[in-house]
């Protein structure tokens, strides 16, 4: 699975740089003024074929005062998480007391600790990095994280921490390929208490995981291997066992980290629902990153049995109503505790797995392009017709139709989604996303074109020059 970093330091010290450096976005807020990050902040990178997920947090100060005590917990909670902490210090400010704190704290956490020095810019590194050896972290990398200098030499650092854990580009035997993607990898994802374990207990027929009635019960992610009629599963909970006693207000009730990492390990998502309570906000946010990761889905509505025809229908209509952005998945009412619609679960699951990992042939894709292209016209743009050549497939688990042509680029998204359902419903993709690619051929006269006026005077010097030799 994908290692977990921690950006940990006293505030202002640039780890929300560093952050939206490696992420590549801009979803931590940056100004030169201490402790704007409160909460953690996640984010995924690759970065010189290193896959990881990215956890910023606020600074750490050693203040007395509620704000402070929240910043501490959050920080504590990202290194409890994390595989590797990257500890930021300024390297324009120098070694400060806080420092010293904050390093005496990680030493005693046990995990790997790489010491960053940051804002750097114009200072020579043995200098700058001087200081800092007595915080006794091993040899310091230097960077700026607004300039990006040193970035490539703290991700071989990271990589060299993590022999067994980082993910690596490989070259992977044909026959390893072949015999994964026979094989079925299926998350169970849910807001806490919405019957996960339950329901996983029902697959297995045995008490495989921990359950009980209260949120929060679950903690690390396991990988369950079975097999039901002839298919090779193998279900990841987002979940591992701890007991009820283990269980505290201060443990986190709905791991981001967990939920990245069992998307980026699946095939399909399970996504459990609770039907007495309808969709809540934390269910919209698990979609979200469903959709995000382009993972096929299959959407089961748990907690069914007991309730009234009337409330029965008010749940089928706020599902459809408040996910749109999943009507290609397959819907299912079921109850884990009791088993009534669980099995029919896996035909969904099946059908979105084949869908994601559909082996697509060129000729066929451009058939079905040519065939929509004729019952729907690309618009207009600037007096000229959008006009699409031929469309390939391009990857899969989200299936991915690269369509080439001229203008491309301008294709409007309702007519995007317009090919993205003629696709769906001619090839039978059900249950997973499609991503739809343009790509727009180089103009050989883009840039060359002459004014009329130019080619008037052009005219006319040839004819001079003709009339001459004659």
């Amino acid at each position: 699975m994908k290692p977990v970093i921690a950006l940990v330091g006293r505030p202002n010290v640039g780890k929300s740089t560093l952050f939206n450096r490696l992420t590549r976005s801009r979803d931590a807020l940056v100004a030169d003024h201490s402790g704007l990050t409160r909460d953690r902040i996640y984010g995924t990178s690759k970065i010189e074929g290193c896959d990881f997920i990215l956890i910023d947090t606020g600074g750490l100060t050693e203040q007395a005062d509620s704000m402070s005590d929240l910043m501490r917990k959050q920080a504590q909670m990202a290194i409890d998480e994390a595989d590797v902490i990257f500890f930021l210090v300024d390297g324009r400010s120098g070694l400060m007391p806080a420092d010293h704190t904050v390093a005496q704290q990680l030493r005693n956490v046990g995990k790997p600790v790489v010491l960053v020095i940051n804002k750097t810019e114009g200072e020579q590194r043995e200098m700058v990095a001087a200081d800092f050896y007595s915080l006794g972290l091993g040899e310091p990398q230097v960077i700026s994280a607004t300039q990006g200098r040193g970035i490539a030499a703290l991700m071989d650092v990271l990589i060299e921490e993590l022999p067994s854990v980082v993910a690596i580009e490989d070259e992977m035997d044909d026959d390893d390929d072949e015999h994964k993607d026979q094989i079925i990898r299926l998350a169970v994802l849910g807001r806490p208490n919405v019957g996960k374990s339950t329901l996983i207990n029902r697959i297995m027929g045995e008490e495989r995981v921990v359950a009980f009635d209260e949120p929060g019960t679950t903690r690390d992610s396991i990988h369950i291997p079975f097999e039901k009629d002839g298919t090779d599963y193998i279900l990841i909970d987002t979940a591992g066992v701890r007991r009820r006693s283990k269980v505290s207000e201060m443990l986190e009730k709905f791991s981001i980290v967990k939920t990245l990492q069992a998307l980026e390990d699946a095939n399909v998502v399970l996504l459990i629902l609770d039907a007495h309570e309808g969709i809540v906000e934390q269910d919209l946010h698990l979609a979200g990153l469903i959709i995000d990761s382009g993972r096929a889905v299959v959407i089961a509505v748990n907690k069914w049995d007991g309730l009234e025809k009337s409330e029965r229908e008010w749940v089928a209509t706020n599902v459809e109503r408040r996910l749109p952005f999943l009507n290609f998945a397959n819907t299912h009412f079921i109850s884990a505790l009791h088993g009534s619609g669980v099995g029919l679960l896996f035909k969904s699951v099946k059908q979105a797995y084949e869908s994601a990992m559909a082996k697509i042939p060129t000729p066929r894709l451009t058939r079905v392009l040519e065939d929509a292209v004729a019952e729907h016209q690309p618009p207009l743009v600037h007096g000229r017709r959008i006009k699409f050549r031929y469309a390939h497939l391009g990857g899969k688990n989200p299936p991915r139709i690269i369509i080439h042509g001229n203008q491309t680029a301008a294709t409007p998204n309702s007519y995007r989604r317009y090919l993205e359902n003629t696709f769906r419903d001619v090839l039978k993709l059900h249950g997973t996303p499609i991503r739809i690619e343009f790509k727009q051929g180089d103009n050989p006269f883009k840039g060359r074109k002459a004014k009329p006026a130019d080619k008037q005077a052009n005219a006319r010097e040839q004819t001079v020059k003709y009339k001459g030799k004659k």
